[in-house]
């Protein structure tokens, strides 16, 4: 049970203690109704929405009155929207109802539909739940698929008020699944992480402790409601709080990053963040024209994480806003998943990032070795995702199942009343994933997050993750260096989106290169001299020999929905010759003649590179 504080004014007033999300919405519709709980901006920049406390309340208990009747309490829903505030209301209906939420991104014109057949199907979904506008639209594509024909659609946002005073308070506790959030998939088959309702108000309380926010906090959001970073700290956590939080389409700020730095600085917001490609994306997007129009001084929580964070990218995003008023400090890198409901770890409030520089050779031996003045060539800097936050971490060895040395690479253990109950309808993968003990000591249940990394200092640095780490000839390199490597050795490559990863040919892994064209390169594309860059660079910089490189057009690399780059399907799409290809150049049949034009060049950078490593 966790005891949350807050009010409109800057007194913290007491509160009874609370054990759900339930609770926690009444306790804002009673207490702060008729302030402003959430606001939309249609295109990323028009205010055209808003939804007060209180009018969440009805609209939730309108739509638990629909369910209720339909005596879905314990039953899946599946929540198909557009971006807006119909998602939250619907979110919160569920709950008020009993029933479990399973967020999902709604399909696209022509999209794959196999995702949402894996997610429907796992999850055991009866109902699905939308918008009037969409229903129609949403349902036949639905219907085509014989898997989805038994499902019962609801349009919520056509609910009538009508319906408020016949709602049934349901009994809850803590313990019950509130709803099921599918893992992003970027190495395999999506799985429903079960969360609990005690699981989100631990969560929250933790985030409030490394986010240090108040009532007088106001957020800015444009992450998919859908995902957990989005959900929990876009949705959730300011409802926690109790602080205003404006919202926008993440399609909005893909087309045009200037939209969320516009919305932070034009509601003065005080915590905002996303993934690294993020920060990188306004960096190349925002003209120095555009930043001359923003004000980012009130922006104290920049969190970043959900996916490896460049020590690159947050000096360069700190320099180039620094006119802004933007400070370095303000970055709040930070660990997490969906197991643990969101986060693990986070640095203090306005406390600079730690960087850390650490040999690359003994990276690669699972070895920690600093190198703090960056002496070395060859060192690599490595950003702090915070401390432990009353969590129990421990680096442990992956094979022998016991806890590593100090200096030591291992697999990230998680213990926290904030780490959910298991995959739904999942066993063997719940038991090996959420049940760990160590093996010498006997200490758990932990939570194998498959995540590498250690500790230095009590500060935690994640390196990759178990399934990503590309093992040649017996030693262990990282994706994210190597595609770090691949993006900067032609102008025609696109940041970001890029994937490495190994196949097995006659018995050997090697390594393969998957990498977007920047779209204003794709007509005057000098393939030879891209490929030659890429194949020398990788040489150069990391003593490999790259089997294939593929490179493909402009937004066509597999991602996650909350944008993470799906090397598992990048080495599918590679393997089964689905990728959309520019040019693939490889030892393969078809493109030999050209691959071994480069092949003398290639031996000889290696030669050179070995040679002065020997010297």
């Amino acid at each position: 049970m966790t005891t949350c504080f807050t009010d409109s004014s800057d007194m913290r007033h007491k509160v009874s203690p609370l054990a759900t999300l339930v609770d926690l919405l009444q306790f804002r519709a009673q207490n702060q109704s008729d302030l402003t709980a959430y606001t939309f901006l249609l295109d990323g920049e028009t205010e055209v929405l808003d939804l007060t406390y209180k009018e969440l309340d009805l609209k939730a208990r309108a739509i638990a009155t629909q369910l209720q009747s339909m005596n879905a309490a314990g039953c899946r829903a599946l929540l198909l929207y557009p971006p807006g505030l119909d998602f939250i209301a619907a979110f919160f209906g569920c709950l008020y109802a009993s029933v479990v939420a399973v967020p999902a991104y709604p399909p696209r014109p022509n999209q794959n539909m196999a995702r949402l057949q894996t997610i429907v199907s796992d999850a055991q979904a009866t109902l699905a739940l939308t918008t009037a506008s969409m229903l129609n639209n949403i349902k036949s594509r639905f219907t085509e698929n014989g898997e989805f024909t038994e499902l019962q659609w609801l349009a919520t946002d056509s609910i009538s008020s009508d319906l408020v005073p016949y709602w049934r308070q349901p009994e809850l506790l803590d313990s019950n699944l509130a709803f099921l959030q599918y893992t992003s998939g970027s190495t395999g088959t999506p799985k429903g992480v079960m969360v609990s309702h005690g699981n989100m108000m631990h969560n929250f309380g933790l985030i409030k402790n490394s986010f240090d926010d108040t009532p007088n906090s106001q957020g800015v959001s444009w992450l998919p409601p859908y995902h957990d970073m989005g959900l929990i700290g876009g949705v959730l956590q300011p409802l926690y709080i109790g602080a205003p939080m404006v919202l926008m389409s993440p399609m909005a700020f893909m087309q045009k990053p200037l939209r969320w730095l516009k919305a932070i600085s034009q509601y003065k917001a005080t915590t905002s963040g996303g993934p690294n490609f993020a920060y990188d994306l306004c960096i190349r997007k925002i003209t120095p024209s555009q930043r001359a129009s923003l004000d980012l001084s009130s922006w104290e929580v920049a969190f970043t994480g959900a996916e490896p964070i460049r020590a690159e990218t947050i000096t360069q995003f700190a320099r180039t806003f620094a006119d802004c008023g933007f400070r370095m400090s303000a970055f709040h890198p930070c660990y997490g998943m969906a197991e643990t409901t969101l986060i693990v770890s986070g640095s203090g409030k306005l406390v600079p990032p730690i960087v850390r520089y650490i040999d690359e050779a003994a990276l690669e031996q699972n070895r920690v070795v600093t190198d703090d003045d960056n002496s070395s060539s060859t060192a690599r800097a490595i950003v702090g995702c915070g401390g432990c936050l009353e969590e129990k971490i421990r680096i442990v060895n992956p094979e022998s199942l016991t806890a590593c040395p100090d200096n030591q690479i291992g697999e990230i253990w998680v213990s926290s009343p904030s780490v959910a109950g298991g995959y739904w309808n999942q066993t063997d993968n719940t038991q090996q994933t959420f049940n760990a003990y160590l093996s010498d000591t006997g200490e758990g249940p932990f939570l194998r997050t498959g995540d590498l990394g250690f500790l230095l200092s009590g500060e935690l640095f994640v390196t990759g993750r178990i399934k990503d780490v590309i093992i040649i000839r017996g030693q262990n390199h990282y994706p994210q260096d190597i595609e770090a490597t691949v993006e900067k050795s032609h102008p025609a490559l696109r940041p970001g989106y890029g994937a490495a990863f190994t196949i097995e040919v006659k018995g050997e892994e090697r390594l393969v290169i998957v990498q977007e064209i920047e779209r204003s390169y794709l007509r005057k594309l000098n393939v030879n001299e891209v490929v030659g860059n890429i194949y020398q660079a990788i040489a150069a910089q990391h003593s490999l020999q790259t089997y294939a490189t593929v490179l493909i057009k402009t937004g066509s690399i597999p991602k996650t929905s909350s944008g993470k780059i799906q090397r598992y399907a990048c080495r599918n799409g590679f393997l089964k010759g689905t990728l959309n290809v520019i040019d693939d150049w490889s030892e393969n049949p078809q493109s030999k003649a050209k691959f071994l034009g480069l092949q003398a060049e290639i031996e000889s950078v290696l030669h050179q590179v070995t040679a002065g490593e020997q010297r």
